[in-house]
């Protein structure tokens, strides 16, 4: 083999004319990012990599690709994520409310997805009709069975690992619900808080319910507050970044009323861009400059048209201020302020 390295220009060309081979112009910045995926991966023969890396990353990059196809199919869907055991009974409050929950979503016209096993993942799929239900089950020795309102589904994910699993639920969700549950719930849970808390995904809705006289999240609430807040470990705004459902009805109202006029939002540059599902008047956008300075880097918050650079929703009316990338939590309280 001659001593190449993957960006010398024999091997760019030998990389383009491939990309030429499955029909596409390699000249597009799509095929320029695959380009870069190929020159990676033939860096890892010069890489002191053993072969279990290396199956991991492989078998990591196979699971995103189909994942990524398969969520693809469904593009303009609106999905909740419904986290809970897999342990609870099907005669438990937290398996009823959970059915209940998935019912009335899925008749607002989402689509509910969850882990794919039973108890409350098995919940969270009754309510929905087949159209509206969504699986990402994984792989595990001890628990092995998909639950019979997703098995044989097209819409129902494998994944060998928690991490690939857990990205796509954070990338393809539009709100969070969680239930009662444990190690896995808590893992879940705390993946999307913190993920919100740095800014790392966007802002969504995240509701805790539970069944009937239940104190679950009374005491997980608690221990949020007297052991990661009273220490400074969070910040009292981050509390913002859940809500805890007092009933089934009052989640779904939360989720609903998120998107009744913010719609999106993503960075362009140092600017946040926040998509709405109709205009604001002067005195409301002069009114949220006045109550979160402290979100705003310089300038202040202003109407926009769609930047160059974005490339969707630009039907939509938009606000836009150079944000701080700070207190997010604070960003929740903003968004809450947009929608009144």
């Amino acid at each position: 083999m001659p001593d190449l390295s993957p960006s010398d220009l024999p091997v760019l060309d030998k990389i383009q004319e491939l990309i030429l081979l499955m029909g596409r112009e390699p000249s597009t910045y799509q095929t320029e990012l695959v380009s870069q995926l190929i020159q990676t991966s033939l860096k890892l023969l010069g890489d002191d990599i053993n072969l279990g890396q290396l199956k991991l990353i492989t078998r990591a990059l196979k699971e995103m690709r189909y994942a990524y196809k398969t969520f693809g199919q469904y593009p303009d869907a609106l999905r909740v994520s419904i986290f809970g055991s897999a342990r609870t009974p099907e005669n438990h409050p937290d398996f009823k409310a959970a059915a209940r929950f998935s019912k009335e979503m899925a008749e607002a016209g989402w689509m509910c997805m969850t882990g794919a096993a039973n108890g409350i993942m098995k919940a969270g799929l009754e309510g929905a009709h087949q159209d509206k239900r969504f699986g990402l089950t994984i792989r595990l020795p001890f628990e092995t069975v998909t639950n019979l309102h997703i098995e044989n589904d097209p819409k129902l994910v494998v994944f060998r690992y928690f991490f690939t699993r857990k990205l796509m639920f954070v990338s393809h969700s539009d709100a969070f619900a969680a239930f009662p549950g444990g190690y896995g719930t808590m893992d879940e849970l705390f993946e999307v808080l913190t993920l919100m808390q740095t800014g790392k995904s966007e802002i969504v809705p995240l509701v805790l319910i539970e069944g009937a006289d239940r104190k679950y999240w009374d005491e997980w609430e608690n221990y949020v507050k007297q052991h990661l807040l009273d220490n400074g470990w969070i910040s009292e705004e981050d509390l913002q970044l859940y809500y805890r459902a007092p009933t089934v009805e009052s989640a779904v109202k939360h989720i609903l009323h998120f998107y009744s006029l913010y719609h999106s939002s993503r960075y362009v540059k140092d600017r946040l861009v926040i998509r709405l599902n109709r205009k604001l008047d002067s005195a409301k956008i002069d009114e949220l400059n006045e109550t979160f300075p402290d979100l705003i880097e310089e300038g202040k918050i202003e109407t926009c048209d769609p930047f160059p650079e974005e490339e969707d929703h630009l039907d939509k009316p938009r606000i836009a201020f150079i944000h701080n990338r700070k207190y997010f939590g604070r960003l929740r309280a903003l968004i809450n302020a947009i929608n009144g």
